[in-house]
């Protein structure tokens, strides 16, 4: 494997999950008494990467104060703080100097049941850009907002809705080369909105399918099923 570095997302302000945001960062809520956070970094241990960039915003102080330099988890952990809310684009856009040539990006939110090393595989082979997590929407859990070709390019995605000719949702795991920041300004942008665009544009952006259904714990009701079945992830 060599992809051996795990961006997070774990800026927001979870206004969704209120209450609890209130008090704990959405990443932080619990799952069977363990952080979120904590269940997605000890997974990605378990499947070789070695180092974890967290992208911390909203009460990002607690998952600074519980994951340290990672040493507990045999993982090293690294931050990048935004005092501004800078979307999902500016928050990697700032951390660009920590990122390597190619990494996996991760919600902080999110959890796929799938092995990254399938993914990363047709992304490192096809030396494409980026590549997207698309999971086949059966059962059907949300719009569809991705269509692929036949050789597993995507030729549309819209985060927020569904075109003709979409059969797939991106399922919140993406690998990506540094490089797909070039030309992005500082400040705030969205990747999926911004970056993904142009990758698809020039012909850079792989779709990798999965009947594996992801599981987002961003409203109250998406942590209570979440935590009907997060006890038994490996």
């Amino acid at each position: 494997m060599s992809v051996k570095q795990a961006v997070v997302l774990a800026g927001g302000l979870g206004t969704r999950l209120r209450p609890i945001t209130h008090t704990i960062p959405k990443p932080m809520a619990l799952v069977d008494g363990v952080p979120f956070l904590e269940l997605l970094v000890k997974r990605m241990k378990r499947r070789g990467f070695d180092e974890a960039i967290m992208l911390i915003g909203h009460l990002g102080e607690q998952i600074h104060e519980h994951f340290g330099d990672g040493s507990k988890f045999g993982i090293r952990v690294k931050y990048s703080i935004e005092k501004d809310l800078l979307g999902t684009g500016g928050a990697l856009k700032q951390a660009e100097p920590l990122l390597e040539d190619g990494f996996m990006v991760l919600y902080g939110d999110s959890y796929l049941p799938i092995e990254y090393a399938e993914p990363m595989a047709m992304f490192e082979k096809s030396g494409k850009t980026g590549l997207i997590t698309v999971y086949s929407n059966n059962p059907r859990i949300a719009r569809n907002n991705v269509a692929l070709d036949d050789a597993g390019l995507v030729l549309n995605y819209r985060k927020k809705e569904e075109s003709p000719g979409m059969s797939g949702v991106e399922a919140g795991v993406f690998f990506l080369r540094k490089d797909a920041l070039a030309g992005c300004p500082t400040g705030k942008f969205s990747l999926e909105e911004t970056v993904f665009p142009k990758l698809i544009k020039r012909g850079e952006l792989l779709g990798w399918m999965t009947g594996a259904r992801f599981w987002d714990i961003g409203t109250p009701e998406g942590l209570e099923e979440a935590r009907g079945i997060l006890h038994d992830a490996d």
